[in-house]
C-alpha cells in the first residue's frame, strides 16, 4: 500500500493510486520515470532560458505514452480511462507543468480536436502519426483581444472559394505553435457566422507564428503569436464534424479536467519540494520540520492535495460513465487550481530567502501556477458556468 510514509509518492495520503488497476499502476509508474530520468535532468536549463527541449519530442515517440486514449491509434489496447490519463498529467507537472502543457496541447487539444471534429478520414489521416509522436500539434483559438469572449467575438475569419478556404486573422498564446506540424485554427465563416475548425500545416504560404518572449510563468512552453494572411485550406483539410462554437465547448469540456490534474500535480510538486526541504534545513539547531508554524503550512497543503485529488477521481469516473457535464469540470478546474495557488504560495513560504532562486525548484512551480490558474477558462467564468448550473440564472454579462 501506497502511503505518506513512501518517499517516492509522500502526497498520496489517501492512497488514491489504489483506485487504478494493476496495469493502469504499471503505466503511471513508467510515466514517474520517464518524467524523472528522461526529463528533469532538462527542466532547470531550458526554463531559465525559455526554451523547449526539442530532444524530448523524441524520448516522448519511445515511452509508449503518447496517444493512449484514443483507441484504435497507436500500438496500445483499449483507450485509456480518464483516470489514468488524468493521473498521467498530473504525475507530469509534478516534475515540470511546462513540459505537461506541451503534452496535454499536443496529445489533448490538438488530437481530441481531430478526433471530435474531424471524420473518419481524417482521423485516419493525421492521429496515428501524432500517436506516435511522428508529428506534433498545436490548437490555436485565443485572439489577442478575445480571450473569455472569443465565442462571441472571434476575429478570425474564414471565407470559401470553391474547394479551399482563406484564413484571415491573428492568433495568441497558441503552444506548441512554433514548431508544430499540424495547427488546428479555429475561425469564423463569413457566411453564416459559424464557428469551424481548420488543419493548417506547417509551411503553409501566410501563415506565421513567432514566440511570445519575456514570459514569467511556463517558461519551457513555446507559446506563439500566430498572423494568418490569406491562408489557404483545401476543403479537405476543415475539421467536417465541427460547425458551430458548440464544437468548440465540447473540446474544451473534456480537456479542461486535464488542466485540473495538471495543478494537482504541481502542488504535489511543490508539496515534495517543502516536506524534503523543511526534514534538510537546520534552524536553531534543529530541522524546520519540527516547529509548529512550518508542520500547520504542511498540512494545510497535505489537505488541499488531498481534497482535490477526491473530486478529481469522482469528475473522471463520471467521464468513464459518460455522464459527466460543463459544470462538473468546470467547478473542478476552478476549485483545484485555487487551492494550487495556496500550496505554490506555502511551499515558496517555507523555503524562506532560498525559495525565490531557481536552484531551489519551488520558485518555477510557484510561476508556473499563474499561467495554469488563468488558462482553460479563468476560474471567474468556469465559477459562472457552475453558478448557472446551480442557480438555472446565467450571470454573464
Amino acid at each position: 500500500m501506497t502511503t505518506h510514509t513512501d518517499p517516492q509518492n509522500a502526497a498520496d495520503f489517501y492512497d488514491f493510486e489504489a483506485a487504478l488497476s494493476p496495469e493502469e499502476r504499471k503505466t503511471l509508474v513508467r510515466t514517474r520515470e520517464f518524467m524523472r530520468d528522461q526529463v528533469a535532468p532538462l527542466v532547470a536549463e531550458h526554463w531559465a532560458e525559455g526554451v523547449f527541449p526539442r530532444e524530448l519530442i523524441g524520448r516522448f515517440r519511445e515511452s509508449g505514452l503518447v496517444g493512449l486514449a484514443y483507441e484504435g491509434y497507436g500500438d496500445h489496447g483499449p483507450a485509456a480511462s480518464h483516470l489514468l490519463t488524468g493521473m498521467m498529467a498530473m504525475e507530469m507537472s509534478r516534475v515540470d507543468a511546462s513540459v505537461a502543457t506541451f503534452f496535454g496541447v499536443h496529445n489533448g487539444l490538438a488530437m481530441y480536436a481531430i478526433q471530435a471534429g474531424g471524420d473518419q478520414a481524417q482521423r485516419d489521416r493525421w492521429l496515428p502519426e501524432m500517436a506516435r509522436m511522428d508529428t506534433i500539434g498545436a490548437f490555436a483559438l485565443t485572439e489577442p483581444l478575445d480571450g473569455s469572449d472569443i465565442a462571441a467575438g472571434m476575429r478570425t475569419t474564414a471565407r470559401r472559394e470553391g474547394d479551399t478556404w482563406v484564413l484571415n486573422g491573428a492568433k495568441r498564446w497558441i503552444g506548441n505553435a512554433t514548431f508544430a506540424d499540424h495547427v488546428v485554427v479555429w475561425a469564423r465563416d463569413v457566411e453564416d457566422d459559424q464557428v469551424k475548425g481548420f488543419v493548417v500545416g506547417k509551411g503553409t504560404p501566410g501563415f506565421t507564428a513567432e514566440r511570445i518572449a519575456n514570459k514569467t510563468s511556463l517558461r519551457m512552453v513555446e507559446n506563439a503569436d500566430i498572423a494568418l494572411q490569406d491562408v489557404r485550406v483545401p476543403e479537405d483539410d476543415r475539421l467536417q464534424n465541427a460547425s458551430s462554437f458548440r464544437d468548440v465547448a465540447e473540446i474544451l469540456r473534456a480537456t479542461r479536467s486535464g488542466v485540473a490534474w495538471q495543478a494537482l500535480g504541481v502542488m504535489i510538486g511543490a508539496y515534495e519540494l517543502a516536506l524534503r526541504y523543511a526534514t534538510e534545513r537546520q534552524q536553531f539547531g534543529r530541522p524546520v520540520a519540527g516547529f509548529q508554524l512550518v508542520q500547520d503550512l504542511l498540512v494545510k497543503s497535505l489537505g488541499n492535495i488531498t481534497s482535490s485529488w477526491g473530486m478529481l477521481l469522482q469528475l473522471a469516473r463520471l467521464q468513464d460513465s459518460g455522464v459527466f457535464r460543463d459544470e462538473h469540470s468546470s467547478l473542478a478546474k476552478a476549485h483545484v487550481t485555487a487551492r494550487m495557488r495556496e500550496v505554490v504560495a506555502w511551499a515558496r513560504e517555507i523555503f524562506g530567502g532560498n525559495g525565490i532562486v531557481l536552484d531551489y525548484d519551488v520558485a518555477r512551480f510557484f510561476a508556473d501556477a499563474e499561467a495554469i490558474y488563468s488558462f482553460e477558462g479563468t476560474r471567474e467564468m468556469n465559477t459562472l458556468i457552475v453558478g448557472k448550473a446551480i442557480t438555472g440564472e446565467s450571470a454573464f454579462v
